[in-house]
Parts: structure tokens; C-alpha cells; sequence
């Protein structure tokens, strides 16, 4: 690609709610003096001024903010989601691989609109099993609307994936017959139940005495989501009608019921849709990554004062994001998306990211018995990789709240620090290629080969 010839004549606009006034120029007059009293009174080499700014620079300018995120709340809304994720495939795919696939996304999206009327719900657990009598349940759950009952008996007690059969998770209620003493293969199924799906456990027990003993031991062995939610059935000495009389009084609101399963529904089938757009996105991403980071090395590397790296990072980062927001359809406030981006490159200028990277540059140009390359080269080439951790990490944030449920900032600042570790261990490029890639760009911005293009990385 043949990137910015100039890169001083170059001009961004700055979102002043992003980037407000106040702090900005609290941060360049910090800079300014910082760079003073350590190069001119401390006498501190220049090579270190880059980490001391970024890391005031993490802490103050790049405070994260709380907007909010709005996110559906119903059937019609999942629909205009999901409508919108097959726009997406349009822009992503090829004209021929969209028309072909699209057939077969629309009649998934029209099979679960067209649930209705019977409920669904289903027995089910491992094969050998004892199961009460269908003809006593169905008379046991009559509700004013009829119902219709399966069941599924026949989960293996060995699987390689573990993966509830897809007849099990479109019932709108489910009843998993738990024998005792409980097993890791029971534990397992019951793992990959929806939590959002209506379901109870069945216990087979006939001691009325030593229920209460039986039923704690359980409650401390399974999930929390199951404590309020075992029935005990005696086999024939107890009335079905009485045992299943919780789940009765869910099946009496058979509108709400069919509504949250098809909701539940749309949202699976939407996440699988995310799943099938993510390898398109990520191949244009890499595109994005690739350019951004040899505009920021540009960028930095043609600042005369170290305030500018800090500023350089923040605003082609924030154009980057931008241009994510796209790629991945992300209808988010942009005031989210650059919060998230903020904690996300604090986070990775705390972990070192930026000094790691000069390390082990500097460690492969000596291997290459290379010239020593110059301070603000390495600052660039640092500056560039540090773009492509926050970019990478910034990608697999999206991906994941591209999805169902609202985005959880809280949730966000315990992940962050992972999410950039991640990002810094799948980046770790061939540091010797990178570096190669880094010489034919500094040529580029000291010769006279403006029209060179960089190899991506």
C-alpha cells in the first residue's frame, strides 16, 4: 500500500467529548515541563521521556468513561437485529457466496418466527433412566392450552463435544430426570442447559425421611441455578399432579413462554451468525492493522517532542476504531467504543507492551549484526507494535459484545488486562520479518522512496 507521503500535513478532527480541551492541555504542559526537568536537570536519556508520558498519559488522559449501550429487548427487536446481520453478510461476502447463503439464513430466521401454539416440553437424561408415565404426566400438566409432550431419553454418557441436541434446546420447558448419587455425566448435561431456558430437575426418591438430608447434599453439589429447582417424585405412591405443580404454573402463561423462546431462539441464531461474519471481519481487520500501525510509526517517528507519540497513538487509534466500527457493523455510541479503547491501551502500556516490544526489537536488530537503529526508529517500531495489540485486543472485544447482551463496562474492567494479554501473545510477530518490514520503512521516511510500498506485516 502506498501510505501517507507527508504525514506532518496531515489533520485529524478531534472529538472534543473524546478528548476534552481541559486535558489535553493539562497533559502537553505536564509533557512539555516533564521533558524539561528530565533531559535538561536529571540528564535522563530521551529513550525512556516516551514510557514516563504514556504512563501519565494512561493514568489521566486516558480515564475511562461510562456511556451506555442499548440493546433489545424484545422478539421485534431481536428481528431488526438479525436483519441487520444479514445486511452485514452482504457487505462482507462476495455477491455470489451472499445470494447462495442468503436462502438458507432467511428459513432459519422464518422457522422460528413461525412457533406457535402447542408449548413444548420434553423429559429427558441418560438412557436406563426410570421416567414417570407419559399418558400420567400429560393429565398431570393440563393447562388451558394443550401441550406438546416428548421425550428424550437417550443423552450418551460419553460424547466428544458435549452438545445439547438441538431438539432439546427449541422446547420451551425441560425436565432432567437427575438419578442419585450424582454423576459427572449428569453434571456435564446439566452445564449445557440454557440458563435462560425453563427447566427443572426430577428426582426419584421415595424416603420421605431422609429427603431434606438428600435434597442439601444436592444443593451443594449442583449449580446454584438448580437449588430452587428439584422436584421430588416417589414413583407411583405421590400424585404427578402435585409433583409437577411448579411447572404448571409456568406452563399457564403459554404466551410469555413461546415469546421467550423465541427470543431465546433469535439470539442463538444470531450469535451463530456473529460467529460465521467473524473470520470475513478479521480478514479486512488485518488490512486496517497492518496500514494503522505504519501510520502511527510514521507518526511518532516525525514528532519532534515526545508529547506528540502519546497524541499521534491516541488519534490514529481512535480513526482505526472508527474504521472497526464499520467493518464489524457496531451500532454503539462512539463515546463507547472510545472508552473501552482508552482502558484497553492503558491497560496495555501498563503491562509493559511498549517497553517489551523496544526490548526485543533492539535484541533482534543486534542478532542481525544490523546498524544500531536510532532511538526515535525504536520508538516507532514500538509505537506500531502497540498499535497492534490495542487494535487486536479492541477486535476481540467487539467480537464478543457484537453479539446478544448488552456490553458490561464493569464486567469490561476485570477482562481488560486479559483481553490485552491475549492480544499481546497473538501478536507476537516474527520479530526479525517485523523488523525487516521496520528498515524499509524508516528508508521510506529518511530517502527519497515516497512511493515505496511496505510489505504488510
Amino acid at each position: 500500500m502506498n501510505f501517507v507521503k507527508n504525514f506532518s500535513s496531515l489533520s485529524f478532527p478531534l472529538n472534543t467529548k473524546v478528548l476534552p480541551l481541559a486535558k489535553v492541555g493539562t497533559l502537553l504542559g505536564s509533557v512539555l515541563i516533564g521533558q524539561w526537568l528530565i533531559s535538561d536537570v536529571a540528564h535522563i536519556p530521551g529513550g525512556g521521556i516516551g514510557i514516563l508520558v504514556v504512563g501519565f498519559g494512561a493514568w489521566y488522559f486516558l480515564q475511562p468513561a461510562k456511556p451506555s449501550f442499548k440493546a433489545p429487548s424484545s422478539v421485534q427487536g431481536w428481528i431488526s437485529r438479525c436483519n441487520e446481520v444479514l445486511e452485514q453478510f452482504e457487505f462482507l461476502e462476495g455477491q455470489e457466496d451472499f445470494l447462495r447463503n442468503r436462502k438458507k439464513r432467511v428459513k432459519s430466521l422464518e422457522e422460528i418466527l413461525d412457533r406457535s401454539f402447542p408449548q413444548k416440553v420434553s423429559f429427558t437424561g441418560t438412557s436406563e433412566i426410570a421416567y414417570p408415565e407419559k399418558s400420567e404426566v400429560s393429565t398431570a400438566l393440563s393447562v388451558t392450552q394443550s401441550l406438546n409432550l416428548s421425550y428424550n431419553t437417550s443423552l450418551p454418557i460419553r460424547d466428544d463435544l458435549w452438545q445439547l441436541p438441538q431438539s432439546l434446546v427449541e422446547q420451551d420447558a425441560i425436565i432432567y430426570v437427575l438419578p442419585v448419587p450424582l454423576r459427572a455425566v449428569d453434571l456435564l448435561w446439566l452445564k449445557k442447559i440454557p440458563e435462560d431456558q425453563p427447566s427443572w430437575l426430577m428426582i426419584s426418591w421415595e424416603d420421605c425421611a431422609s429427603w431434606t438430608d438428600q435434597l442439601k447434599d444436592l444443593q451443594a453439589q449442583l449449580p446454584e441455578r438448580w437449588s430452587s429447582r428439584i422436584i421430588r417424585w416417589n414413583m407411583p405412591n405421590e400424585e404427578m399432579k402435585n409433583v409437577l405443580s411448579p411447572i404448571r404454573r409456568v406452563l399457564d402463561k403459554p404466551k410469555i413462554n413461546i415469546d421467550s423462546t423465541k427470543q431465546r431462539l433469535l439470539s442463538r441464531l444470531h450469535s451463530s451468525w456473529q460467529s460465521d461474519l467473524e473470520q470475513l471481519r478479521r480478514e479486512k481487520f488485518k488490512l486496517l492493522q497492518n496500514r494503522s500501525q505504519w501510520i502511527v510509526a510514521s507518526a511518532v517517528f516525525a514528532s519532534p517532542l515526545p508529547s506528540g507519540d502519546l497524541l499521534s497513538v491516541a488519534v490514529v487509534n481512535g480513526l482505526m476504531i472508527n474504521e472497526m466500527a464499520k467493518i464489524w457493523s457496531c451500532k454503539m455510541n462512539p463515546e463507547l467504543l472510545q472508552a473501552v479503547a482508552r482502558q484497553l491501551a492503558c491497560a496495555a502500556v501498563a503491562q509493559g507492551v511498549v517497553e517489551w516490544s523496544g526490548q526485543a526489537l533492539l535484541g533482534v536488530a543486534k542478532l542481525d549484526g544490523t546498524s544500531w537503529i536510532a532511538a526515535g526508529s525504536m520508538q516507532a517500531l514500538s509505537a506500531a507494535y502497540l498499535t497492534r495489540v490495542v487494535g487486536r485486543s479492541m477486535a476481540d472485544w467487539m467480537a464478543i459484545n457484537n453479539g446478544l447482551s448488552e456490553p458490561d463496562l464493569e464486567l469490561l474492567n476485570q477482562q481488560v488486562s486479559q483481553l490485552v494479554s491475549n492480544a499481546a501473545e497473538q501478536e507476537r510477530v516474527d520479530w526479525r520479518r517485523f523488523l525487516k518490514q521496520g528498515k524499509d520503512w524508516i528508508e521510506l521516511q529518511v530517502g527519497d522512496n515516497s512511493n515505496s510500498e511496505i510489505v504488510e506485516a
